[in-house]
């Protein structure tokens, strides 16, 4: 491994390479280690607004290569994740599994035999990115690189900002290694800070984020929606919420509150009532920087004894700091810089949580 390049001729331990496998340390890619520390001379620094797709029109020669092999490799596993046949829920493969071993428990073969079936190659997802442009954190796996301008870098290369904005392309999730940490008695739960199912129109992000985690064998079996602007149930579930998810969906048309300990605050309330054999999805997007910089830090600061970074298994947080491409949308909600924001994320990754841009 070189400059968080890891090769592809490692030595390899459930679909990873044994270097990785046997680190406890988060491992960015060398497009996002090198903007992180060049991020002053970039210009993401400032909170004059600099446009994050700089580094995609005017880097260096090295970057600039660098970051057109990746969007290949992105633009592949785009393509795969779309080809790719819906599979079953894990958990109840997970849970027979389970009862039907001689052994009486669920053993490592059983375990690969499940998890393999995410593969969207044969030889893993590292496959798909010929260019050693992932990044990998050990609770999470492989995961996209931190990069500007936080969304779809379509939005840069097209020219097309409107058609790629909301976009969940760029995003990478290591289904497999995911699947590897279940047990038979692991809940599946996603927490959405700023539920609105109004908001984007026909086109909501997070269902679109709940149906790839459904493709992938992983149904939440808890979603708790979270939203200050009120909403009847009888429309909610009348025509807004999607049937399939009314057994798990839990509609809190209230506000969340970032005080430590409020009963509205879900890190306090809803997240640290569940354990680390669970798998835990948090969302943070309430356009509110004074209240969800806070939550974030406080994911970031961990809790009592360090509980939030051994609960949360993804983190997705659209944070407004000062982005030149966004500035007409974020206006007065923009507190921060690029730097600030890849720094925190950085951080959040760093502690074991994986952490993504939202859009």
């Amino acid at each position: 491994m070189e400059d968080g390049i890891v090769k592809g001729s490692a030595r390899m331990e459930d679909g990873i390479p044994m270097i990785l496998a046997i680190s406890n340390k988060y491992v960015p890619s060398k497009s996002e280690k090198y903007i992180l520390d060049h991020s002053t001379d970039l210009g993401y620094a400032s909170e004059n607004n600099p446009m994050g797709c700089d580094i995609w029109k005017n880097a260096n020669d090295s970057l600039a290569n660098d970051l057109k092999l990746y969007q290949t490799d992105i633009d592949s596993h785009t393509a795969a994740i779309k080809v790719f046949k819906a599979l079953p829920d894990l958990m109840k493969l997970i849970i027979k599994s389970s009862k039907d071993d001689a052994s009486g428990g669920y053993t490592n073969t059983s375990r690969d035999k499940i998890c393999n079936l995410t593969r969207l190659h044969p030889d893993g997802l590292q496959a798909l990115f010929p260019s050693n442009q992932l990044s990998f954190i050990p609770s999470g796996g492989y995961i996209e690189p931190l990069l500007p301008p936080m969304r779809d870098s379509k939005i840069c290369t097209t020219g097309e900002l409107m058609k790629h904005l909301m976009s969940l392309d760029y995003l990478v999730h290591d289904f497999e290694h995911m699947c590897r940490k279940l047990k038979p008695t692991s809940k599946r739960i996603f927490i959405d800070m700023g539920a609105s199912l109004t908001f984007h129109g026909n086109a909501q992000p997070a269902v679109a984020l709940l149906n790839l985690y459904e493709k992938f064998g992983f149904p939440f079996d808890h979603i708790y929606g979270f939203e200050i602007i009120e909403t009847p149930p009888e429309e909610v579930y009348g025509s807004l919420l999607p049937e399939k998810y009314f057994p798990s969906y839990h509609w809190i048309n209230v506000g969340v509150n970032h005080t430590e300990g409020h009963r509205l605050n879900p890190l306090y309330s809803i997240l640290s009532k569940f354990d680390e054999d669970d798998f835990v999805v948090v969302k943070l997007d309430i356009d509110t920087s004074f209240i969800e910089v806070p939550l974030a830090h406080q994911l970031l600061e961990g809790g009592t004894d360090g509980i939030y970074h051994k609960l949360v298994d993804h983190f997705y947080f659209e944070h407004h700091v000062h982005l030149g491409e966004l500035k007409r949308g974020w206006g007065e909600s923009m507190k921060g810089s690029i730097k600030d924001s890849l720094e925190l994320f950085y951080g959040l990754r760093e502690k074991g949580i994986p952490s993504h841009f939202w859009p």
